[in-house]
């Protein structure tokens, strides 16, 4: 489906799309050659990280920024997850953006650039480009061009409350499916919630089945599968049936299908709070739950999704990815100039000290200090291959398909057979 360019209204296909309302005109390089502008503009800065510790850190690097360049102001729309994404798509039908805005990369930012939305900042971003490790920029690498820059680098895994574990007699982290399996009978047995779940989110209920597929049909087949444009695969109608085995235990917390994921009664809550044993989440999980709820200290642990026993798959591939930001396709030149300024070695290191960020940028890896960061960086640090989350890898009607699907498998309204088909269906109608 092709997409409209900018001033004209979008096709309903871009519901996704993650876009906004922009601002600013042309700029003349201030002197000394700094990209901070002779005439006032303004950058419209959007970013989801609503919460601490790094809404304050990159508050504060705004100020900093503007102390420095007088004539730039900096005006930041912090927005949880999906309440950015449902603003984003109410603004995207005009075909503008924010000048500096949240991204994932992969085929959401593909439809973003062919809609002439995302500016290609390949050019200007050329004199320090080479600065970002080669893994984290390549979400944002389409055809050759570059169309945002990363933040954070990670993966999706298994969170688990070791205490949890051993209360119900469990000595070590499962290495396969079956054991896996094993642990949530016994975390039943033992009167404790095996996995809390964010139902109501939906895309949280998407990792289970994209690491099942992963496992159970390798890697290689979710990349043929979206360019063929068909998921008519048995390894995935069987990574539906391993994930309904899971459902039909029931080891998710009462009322899950309801749930959001950071809110004070949500997935991340109900983890932190030492009510459920396990969260399948990515590297921030341990920011979210102590903002949400509590530190968890050192009963916090880490382990990486379980091998399916005959899969395809490598226990070593990593599901997940990172945060970056794309500048709107009219945005003046003090947008990529800010981006610059945060992403230097020297903030990187800051941001990388809350401990809510994985590094991206050369050299500052030192700077992992957090326990819990190392678990995650020491795990990605042996993946053999990598995918991206799947609601940001395929285009944003196919993404949203698998997470609507899935969550319905999981609330036993759809069958393995019915998710395949629907993912299908709405690939070949792209």
């Amino acid at each position: 489906m092709s997409l409209t360019r900018r001033g004209v209204v979008t096709l309903a296909a871009t519901a996704l799309l993650l876009a906004g309302c922009g601002s600013s005109g042309e700029e003349t390089p201030a002197p000394g050659g700094s990209a901070a502008a002779q005439e006032k503009v303004t950058v419209e800065w959007w970013h989801i990280q609503n919460i601490e510790p790094m809404q304050p850190v990159w508050e504060a690097m705004a100020k900093e920024y503007m102390a420095a360049n007088p004539n730039v102001t900096i005006n930041i729309t912090a927005l949880e997850n999906e309440a950015f994404k449902a603003k984003m798509t109410t603004v995207a039908q005009s075909g503008e953006s924010p000048d500096i805005y949240q991204t994932w990369g992969g085929g959401v930012l593909q439809q973003q650039a062919d809609a002439g939305i995302a500016k290609d900042i390949t050019a200007d971003i050329a004199s320090w480009a080479d600065t970002i490790t080669p893994a984290a920029a390549a979400a944002y690498k389409l055809n050759g061009k570059t169309y945002g820059v990363p933040y954070d680098i990670g993966m999706v895994g298994f969170w688990y409350n070791k205490a949890l574990f051993a209360k119900a007699g469990i000595t070590a982290p499962p290495a396969t499916w079956t054991e896996f399996i094993d642990d949530v009978k016994k975390l039943q047995a033992a009167g404790i919630t095996p996995l809390s779940l964010a139902g109501k989110a939906k895309w949280p209920g998407h990792y289970y089945w994209a690491y099942l597929a992963m496992r159970i049909a390798g890697l290689d087949a979710l990349k043929q599968a979206a360019a063929a444009k068909s998921f008519d695969n048995p390894d995935f109608i069987a990574a539906g049936q391993k994930l309904k085995e899971l459902a039909d235990l029931k080891p998710f917390q009462n009322g899950f299908l309801g749930a959001n994921y950071d809110t004070p009664d949500g997935q991340a809550a109900t983890m932190g709070n030492g009510k459920a044993a396990m969260e399948l989440m990515g590297q921030w999980a341990p920011t979210v739950q102590k903002d949400t709820a509590k530190d968890l200290g050192e009963d916090l642990a880490f382990f990486p999704f379980p091998m399916v026993e005959g899969g395809k798959g490598s226990a070593t591939d990593a599901f997940g990815g990172g945060g970056g930001f794309a500048v709107g396709a009219d945005a003046p030149p003090a947008a990529t100039d800010f981006l610059k300024f945060i992403l230097s070695a020297e903030n990187h290191r800051k941001e990388i000290a809350t401990g809510a960020l994985l590094p991206v940028i050369k050299g500052t890896e030192d700077a992992v200090t957090s326990r819990t960061g190392k678990m995650v960086a020491d795990t990605l640090a042996q993946a053999t291959d990598f995918q991206l989350y799947l609601d940001q890898a395929y285009p944003p009607a196919v993404g949203q398909q698998v997470n609507d699907s899935v969550a319905e498998l999981i609330a036993g309204t759809k069958s393995p057979e019915e998710v395949v088909k629907a993912i299908t269906e709405t690939a070949q109608s792209e």
